[in-house]
């Protein structure tokens, strides 16, 4: 059985480094969303290390517009 472990008060960042920087050890990457009404979906599917690489990118691009217009 797979071990699943909360990432709870993550930043998406640390999630993505943290997966950078293991890339060897990566099978797939499992997401889920958490929506506006309470529904959960999640998912997963293997990827290629170009595709988390622009993942990674896009997140963060929305992440530091996020920081910046709060500041």
């Amino acid at each position: 059985m797979t071990d699943i472990q909360s990432l709870h008060g993550t930043t998406v960042a640390e999630i993505f480094s943290s997966g950078l920087d293991n890339l060897e050890d990566i099978d797939a990457v499992a997401v889920s969303v958490l929506w506006k009404d309470g529904r959960v979906t999640a998912g997963c599917s293997n990827a290629t290390k170009a595709v988390l690489a622009l993942l990674v990118l896009a997140m963060d691009e929305h992440q530091r517009r996020g920081l910046g217009d709060s500041g």
